[in-house]
């Protein structure tokens, strides 16, 4: 099939060389213009952009698909299908259109569950057992259209953002192939996603990556896991801002985010609901470090409150 390929992160990046493997030919490929980001605020290309250049791919990347000089540059490369993973921006009806075989994504939920622009966050924050990939026929709803295909993928205990994003994009690049020979035969059956059982997966803000002592230490442990690598889970020890990049479930009783323990066998802090034993953490500008290693270069005491002003 003739693809025009959409998409910008890794996550995208695996399913359009799985697609170009498979014997597709995209000939086109959007993706996001760089956004400076980092320290030095340097403006990276994505991994859709790198593959499409190692490929030899024609690249276009508009800051908004709305003008008619965009349309008429997609109707240009006459798609087959349009594919869409990870994009980042919402395709107007004139571009869903364009193509015979119309728009289809490439979803890291079992929809109609964790609907958005965050489901493997979402689902770790709510300590799902499972999720997958949906191939959807888009639709101008956000995420509400036909599936064509799904596959289930249960979640590790010890799954963060990253793991569990990495083997979504390893199932979501054999499911778009399979999803596109089924499309080619006449075999393909796009089915309406049940009425009931949707959820939403917005953005994740800032605030949420604050950790809030006073839920249960299961609640934060699974917030750690979400937000690593990015953004991160953070906390206050005396004004300074503190990321948690790694932690467990302990016991322990205080009032929360009470350092209960705090040297060579390691940082435990009160919650809510039982304690979390910090396994990893850094300071504003410094390393990742082993708990016992950061308590040598930065030291907390027994009774001092994460999250508290000084």
């Amino acid at each position: 099939m003739r693809i025009v390929f959409a998409g910008t992160p890794v996550f995208a990046a695996c399913a359009l060389r799985a697609l170009l493997d498979a014997g597709h030919e995209a000939t086109l490929v959007l993706t996001q213009p760089e956004r400076p980001a980092g320290r030095g605020l340097r403006a990276l290309p994505g991994a859709v952009r790198s593959l499409a250049e190692e490929r030899g791919i024609p690249l276009f990347q508009p800051p908004s698909l709305k003008a008619p000089d965009v349309l008429s540059r997609i109707a240009a490369a006459h798609p087959d299908v349009l594919v869409v993973a990870a994009y980042g921006l919402i395709l107007p009806q004139a571009v869903l259109d364009l193509a015979p075989h119309g728009a289809i994504n490439i979803h890291a939920s079992l929809l109609p569950r964790w609907r958005g622009a965050a489901p493997i966050q979402r689902a770790l924050l709510a300590g799902d057992l499972e999720t997958g990939i949906t191939i959807m026929q888009m639709d101008a709803g956000l995420d509400t259209g036909s599936i064509i295909l799904q596959r289930e993928l249960t979640i590790a205990p010890d799954d963060d953002a990253q793991t569990l994003g990495d083997r979504l994009a390893g199932l979501g690049s054999t499911s778009i192939v399979a999803a596109l020979e089924a499309m080619a035969a006449g075999r393909a059956q796009p089915t309406p996603q049940p009425a009931v059982g949707a959820t939403y997966a917005p953005k994740i803000t800032k605030l949420e990556t604050v950790l809030d002592w006073s839920c249960p230490a299961l609640v934060l442990e699974r917030t750690v896991r979400a937000f690593r690598p990015a953004p991160g889970a953070r906390t206050l020890m005396r004004d300074e801002p503190i990321k948690i990049w790694s932690a467990c479930v302990a016991v322990g009783r205080a009032e929360p985010g009470t350092v209960l323990q705090a040297g060579p066998a390691g940082l435990r802090v009160a919650c809510g609901e039982g304690a979390l034993e910090i396994l990893e953490l850094q300071r504003a500008g410094g390393r990742r470090l082993a708990a016992g290693e950061f308590l040598r270069g930065f030291a907390v005491h027994p009774g001092e409150r994460f999250g508290a002003a000084r």
